[in-house]
């Protein structure tokens, strides 16, 4: 096995800066998931994050690290909603300037909460432009540094803590799932449950239409694929980061697909069952395991529940209509 890009040790780190910022999120248990699956589900409510979602775990241990040059300059991110709110809130507590690329069509709730954080928004076409570039050029314009969403050392190690508190409330686990855009929670994630439970099988779960994941695992190079059109927007990256593959390649066993009307259906279970509020990409690794995408049958299996932040009319429009691609 190669050198990791990042290690347990630097998830222990993140996790002692993060301590005080961010909350330690509950673990839910559903008898009816359990009954319906056969194994043990556990589920990491990280839509109960500060800010909706696990994203300020990564956002503000990157900052956190800025030297006072670069805190003086300020912070710049490309991102549909959650780690452009994570950056946003993140650079606040930290008193840094941050200006965020999002594509003009990030559900309005995120982007609202994005300014509402204090962040400046610059919105681009997220199917003509490329939102790294569009970041990238911001920065050298600015003198800011740019923190991107997934393919980063300090956000990669961040993004673990949550497997971190999870097996520390749980035990060790036969299977970790969790969502997929870039690879940064997965890759985060994974260093993690190796470490601590080291028997654990980790699995990623993307939309069907943004396989671009399952393709490079199986391509053994990153594959790049155009922006997906799907319901799960935060999951709408076009290829995973160069940091995260290389974890990807030697600790993943695989990474799985789901359809947009799974993702719904998932959503309703949670929804119904859990009376819980979770976005599309937040319930991915639902959806593996309640369409049978895996076989889980008397396993432990820890499944993060990544993210809560949806526009409240779409979330309505999706649960009574079924799926309709952002």
């Amino acid at each position: 096995m190669n050198e990791l890009p990042i290690s347990f040790d630097d998830v222990a780190r993140a996790h002692e800066r993060l301590h005080g910022v961010v909350h330690r999120t509950p673990v839910w248990t559903s008898a009816t998931a359990d009954a319906l699956t056969g194994a043990r589900l556990f589920f990491k409510c990280e839509h109960l994050q500060r800010m909706g979602a696990f994203k300020i775990r990564g956002a503000y241990n990157a900052i956190a690290q800025f030297t006072p040059q670069q805190r003086n300059a300020g912070v710049v991110t490309f991102s549909s909603g959650n780690h452009a709110q994570a950056i946003a809130l993140a650079a606040r507590l930290l008193g840094v300037r941050a200006v965020v690329a999002m594509p003009a069509d990030a559900p309005q709730a995120k982007r609202d909460a994005t300014r509402g954080y204090g962040a400046e928004v610059r919105s681009y076409d997220r199917y003509a432009e490329d939102g790294q570039a569009v970041a990238s050029q911001l920065a050298r314009e600015d003198g800011l540094t740019l923190i991107p969403p997934f393919d980063h050392l300090h956000v990669m190690a961040g993004q673990g803590t949550a497997a971190k508190e999870l097996i520390e409330d749980v035990g060790e686990l036969d299977l970790l799932l969790t969502p997929v855009g870039g690879g940064g929670l997965l890759s985060g994630c994974a260093v993690t449950a190796r470490a601590m439970s080291p028997a654990c099988r980790i699995v990623g779960v993307e939309p069907e239409a943004g396989n671009d994941g399952q393709r490079s695992l199986a391509a053994g190079a990153i594959v790049r694929i155009e922006t997906p059109r799907t319901v799960a927007d935060a999951a709408q990256s076009r290829y995973l980061g160069e940091h995260p593959f290389q974890v990807l390649r030697q600790l993943v066993q695989g990474i799985l697909t789901v359809t947009d009307g799974e993702i719904v259906e998932a959503m309703r279970f949670v929804a119904g069952r859990m009376k819980a509020v979770v976005e599309p990409t937040g319930c991915l690794a639902v959806a593996a395991v309640l369409a049978n995408k895996i076989d889980v049958r008397g396993q432990r299996v820890g499944i993060v529940l990544s993210g809560g932040n949806v526009d409240m009319a779409r979330y309505a429009a999706l649960l009574a209509g079924g799926a309709q691609p952002a």
